[in-house]
């Protein structure tokens, strides 16, 4: 078994999850008292997000990647960075290890072409929504992206720093939110790419018609299988 590198804490509560569901799965392929070996650099999030308001994306990718070489340096045989927006210095990170890293919007990819979707909404923080590091990965694929308007952007990036990555699940964003998802539905999407790994907490697939892609569950699944192979 491949040793597991989780570079988290961007929010430690969605982080919970990926630990969750990384030893499920390998205690589901391999039974009895298996678990997954993994390693787990979690950030100060709050350094994080000062860096994301203030546009300094470098100083974020600085402590990333020197997150990302302790796991390394550890005995980790490939990385997950778990959240979607800080996918967006995800090259910067790969560059500073000579270990794999399993990008996430790749693994949200190959979920979209298995299911035959080629016409997909994202939702996430702004960041994931408005610019292209994550919507370029599914792009390049042939999917084709919608996002939210520009008020719902808004709303949405409100509900995940002001309540989710504090912990609240609150009964009427969940409401708001699947509001916007039906309006995406009308649009022809196809499919309803959570592209934040705490959105998860609050929307689940029962909750609408649309097939929901969590991200959280895909990036673990798949490392889980990787670190199996």
């Amino acid at each position: 078994m491949k040793t597991i590198g989780l570079l988290g804490g961007m929010s430690w509560e969605s982080t919970v999850s990926y630990y969750q569901i990384i030893n499920r799965v390998v205690k589901e392929r391999l039974g009895g008292l298996h678990s997954a070996q993994c390693l787990l650099f979690s950030v100060d999030f709050a350094a994080i997000e000062a860096c994301q308001a203030k546009g300094r994306w470098d100083d974020a990718a600085d402590i990333l990647a020197e997150g990302a070489r302790r796991l390394e340096r550890g005995g980790a045989d490939f990385l997950l960075i778990c959240t979607n927006t800080m996918h967006k210095v995800a090259p910067q990170v790969a560059a500073a290890v000579s270990i794999p890293l399993l990008h996430l919007a790749e693994v949200t990819a190959d979920e979209l072409l298995h299911r035959g979707m080629t016409k997909a909404a994202l939702l996430g923080t702004r960041y994931t929504m408005e610019e292209n590091f994550y919507k370029g990965v599914l792009q390049q694929r042939g999917i084709e992206v919608l996002v939210p308007d520009a008020k719902d952007r808004a709303m949405i990036n409100d509900i995940i720093f002001q309540e989710l990555c504090l912990g609240r699940i609150e009964d009427a964003s969940r409401q708001k939110m699947l509001s916007v998802i039906d309006g995406l539905r009308a649009q022809g999407a196809q499919g309803i790419v959570l592209g934040c790994t705490e959105i998860g907490l609050l929307v689940r697939p029962q909750d609408s018609e649309v097939p929901m892609l969590d991200t959280t569950l895909l990036h673990a699944v798949a490392a889980a299988e990787m670190a199996l192979a």
